[in-house]
Protein backbone atom coordinates (compact mmCIF):
# COMPACT_ATOMS: atom_id res chain seq x y z
CA UNK A 1 0.00 0.00 0.00
CA UNK A 2 1.22 3.49 -0.81
CA UNK A 3 -0.35 6.70 0.46
CA UNK A 4 0.38 10.32 -0.49
CA UNK A 5 -0.23 12.85 2.29
CA UNK A 6 -0.04 16.60 1.95
CA UNK A 7 1.59 17.15 5.34
CA UNK A 8 0.60 20.47 6.89
CA UNK A 9 3.03 22.84 8.57
CA UNK A 10 3.66 21.98 12.23
CA UNK A 11 2.99 18.23 11.95
CA UNK A 12 5.57 15.67 13.11
CA UNK A 13 6.50 12.83 10.72
CA UNK A 14 5.57 10.16 13.25
CA UNK A 15 2.35 8.69 14.58
CA UNK A 16 2.82 9.38 18.29
CA UNK A 17 4.21 12.18 20.40
CA UNK A 18 4.34 12.25 24.18
CA UNK A 19 4.41 16.05 24.14
CA UNK A 20 0.96 16.20 22.49
CA UNK A 21 2.08 17.83 19.25
CA UNK A 22 0.24 17.15 15.98
CA UNK A 23 1.35 13.92 14.28
CA UNK A 24 0.52 11.87 11.22
CA UNK A 25 -2.15 10.08 13.30
CA UNK A 26 -4.16 13.32 13.25
CA UNK A 27 -4.48 12.99 9.46
CA UNK A 28 -4.01 9.37 8.35
CA UNK A 29 -6.26 6.74 9.91
CA UNK A 30 -4.82 3.85 7.87
CA UNK A 31 -3.09 1.35 10.18
CA UNK A 32 0.24 -0.33 9.45
CA UNK A 33 1.79 2.38 7.27
CA UNK A 34 4.93 4.35 8.03
CA UNK A 35 6.56 7.42 6.53
CA UNK A 36 8.99 6.64 3.72
CA UNK A 37 11.39 9.45 4.54
CA UNK A 38 10.90 12.56 6.59
CA UNK A 39 9.70 16.09 6.24
CA UNK A 40 10.61 18.55 9.00
CA UNK A 41 7.89 19.78 11.33
CA UNK A 42 8.14 23.23 9.74
CA UNK A 43 7.99 21.91 6.16
CA UNK A 44 4.88 21.04 4.17
CA UNK A 45 3.84 18.97 1.22
CA UNK A 46 4.23 15.48 -0.16
CA UNK A 47 4.96 12.70 2.30
CA UNK A 48 4.70 9.09 1.20
CA UNK A 49 3.54 6.41 3.63
CA UNK A 50 3.74 2.70 2.97
CA UNK A 51 3.55 -0.74 4.53
CA UNK A 52 6.14 -2.01 2.01
CA UNK A 53 9.66 -1.95 3.47
CA UNK A 54 11.35 -2.60 0.11
CA UNK A 55 9.49 0.32 -1.48
CA UNK A 56 10.34 2.59 1.45
CA UNK A 57 14.00 1.62 1.02
CA UNK A 58 13.95 2.41 -2.73
CA UNK A 59 12.36 5.78 -2.05
CA UNK A 60 14.70 6.82 0.76
CA UNK A 61 18.08 5.11 0.38
CA UNK A 62 20.62 7.65 -0.93
CA UNK A 63 22.12 5.11 -3.35
CA UNK A 64 18.87 5.20 -5.37
CA UNK A 65 19.10 9.02 -5.65
CA UNK A 66 15.36 9.55 -6.02
CA UNK A 67 14.80 13.17 -7.07
CA UNK A 68 12.83 15.27 -4.62
CA UNK A 69 11.41 18.58 -5.80
CA UNK A 70 10.60 21.47 -3.50
CA UNK A 71 8.86 24.81 -3.93
CA UNK A 72 10.74 27.26 -1.73
CA UNK A 73 9.89 30.77 -0.59
CA UNK A 74 13.01 32.67 0.44
CA UNK A 75 13.77 35.93 2.19
CA UNK A 76 14.84 38.47 -0.43
CA UNK A 77 14.80 38.65 -4.22
CA UNK A 78 16.85 35.61 -5.17
CA UNK A 79 19.48 36.31 -7.80
CA UNK A 80 20.47 34.41 -10.91
CA UNK A 81 23.91 34.00 -9.32
CA UNK A 82 22.42 32.31 -6.23
CA UNK A 83 20.34 30.01 -8.46
CA UNK A 84 23.48 29.09 -10.45
CA UNK A 85 25.40 28.39 -7.22
CA UNK A 86 22.65 26.05 -6.02
CA UNK A 87 22.85 24.35 -9.42
CA UNK A 88 26.57 23.68 -8.97
CA UNK A 89 26.18 22.54 -5.35
CA UNK A 90 27.22 24.38 -2.21
CA UNK A 91 29.58 23.58 0.63
CA UNK A 92 27.82 22.99 3.94
CA UNK A 93 29.37 22.21 7.34
CA UNK A 94 28.96 18.48 6.62
CA UNK A 95 30.59 18.77 3.18
CA UNK A 96 29.67 19.72 -0.38
CA UNK A 97 26.21 18.96 -1.72
CA UNK A 98 25.53 17.36 -5.05
CA UNK A 99 24.47 19.79 -7.78
CA UNK A 100 20.77 20.64 -7.59
CA UNK A 101 18.36 21.64 -10.32
CA UNK A 102 17.28 25.14 -9.29
CA UNK A 103 15.15 27.72 -11.06
CA UNK A 104 13.11 30.81 -10.38
CA UNK A 105 9.41 30.10 -9.76
CA UNK A 106 6.27 32.15 -9.43
CA UNK A 107 4.15 31.90 -6.32
CA UNK A 108 1.61 29.27 -7.34
CA UNK A 109 -2.07 30.20 -7.52
CA UNK A 110 -2.97 26.81 -5.98
CA UNK A 111 -1.03 27.46 -2.76
CA UNK A 112 -2.98 27.03 0.45
CA UNK A 113 -2.58 29.50 3.33
CA UNK A 114 -0.09 28.48 5.99
CA UNK A 115 -1.05 28.51 9.66
CA UNK A 116 0.71 30.44 11.08
CA UNK A 117 1.43 32.66 8.07
CA UNK A 118 4.98 33.35 6.93
CA UNK A 119 6.20 36.58 8.50
CA UNK A 120 5.75 39.64 6.33
CA UNK A 121 8.27 42.46 6.26
CA UNK A 122 7.30 45.45 4.16
CA UNK A 123 10.89 46.48 3.36
CA UNK A 124 12.17 43.01 2.36
CA UNK A 125 10.68 41.14 -0.60
CA UNK A 126 10.35 37.39 -0.83
CA UNK A 127 10.81 35.21 -3.86
CA UNK A 128 10.13 31.65 -4.94
CA UNK A 129 12.30 28.97 -6.48
CA UNK A 130 11.96 25.33 -7.35
CA UNK A 131 14.82 23.06 -6.36
CA UNK A 132 15.33 19.35 -7.03
CA UNK A 133 17.78 17.31 -4.96
CA UNK A 134 19.07 13.77 -5.35
CA UNK A 135 20.29 13.46 -1.79
CA UNK A 136 18.52 14.01 1.48
CA UNK A 137 20.57 15.54 4.26
CA UNK A 138 18.97 16.95 7.36
CA UNK A 139 17.33 20.32 6.55
CA UNK A 140 19.34 20.42 3.34
CA UNK A 141 17.24 22.84 1.29
CA UNK A 142 17.11 25.30 4.18
CA UNK A 143 20.86 25.08 4.70
CA UNK A 144 21.56 25.45 0.96
CA UNK A 145 19.42 28.56 0.49
CA UNK A 146 20.93 30.12 3.63
CA UNK A 147 24.43 29.34 2.28
CA UNK A 148 23.71 31.45 -0.81
CA UNK A 149 22.27 34.29 1.28
CA UNK A 150 18.54 33.65 1.00
CA UNK A 151 17.05 31.98 4.11
CA UNK A 152 14.04 29.73 3.54
CA UNK A 153 10.70 31.04 4.79
CA UNK A 154 8.43 28.29 3.45
CA UNK A 155 9.27 24.86 2.10
CA UNK A 156 6.80 22.64 0.24
CA UNK A 157 7.77 19.27 -1.23
CA UNK A 158 6.00 18.82 -4.56
CA UNK A 159 7.42 15.54 -5.84
CA UNK A 160 9.34 12.39 -4.88
CA UNK A 161 10.52 10.46 -7.93
CA UNK A 162 7.43 9.87 -10.06
CA UNK A 163 4.98 10.65 -7.25
CA UNK A 164 3.55 14.19 -7.19
CA UNK A 165 1.49 16.26 -4.79
CA UNK A 166 -0.79 17.37 -7.65
CA UNK A 167 -4.02 18.91 -6.33
CA UNK A 168 -4.03 17.17 -2.94
CA UNK A 169 -5.23 19.65 -0.32
CA UNK A 170 -3.22 20.33 2.83
CA UNK A 171 -3.99 17.71 5.48
CA UNK A 172 -5.56 15.30 2.97
CA UNK A 173 -4.31 11.95 1.73
CA UNK A 174 -5.02 9.50 -1.06
CA UNK A 175 -4.01 5.95 -1.94
CA UNK A 176 -1.64 5.68 -4.88
CA UNK A 177 -1.71 1.93 -5.53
Amino acid sequence: MLIALNKPYGVLCQFTDEAGRRTLADYVMQKGVYAAGRLDQDSEGLLLLTDDGALAHRLTDPKHKQPKTYLVQVDGAITDEAIATLGRGVVLKDGPTLPAAAEHAAEPDWLWPRDPPVRFRQAIPTSWLRITLREGRNRQVRRMTAAVGFPTLRLIRERIGTYALDDLASGRWRRLD
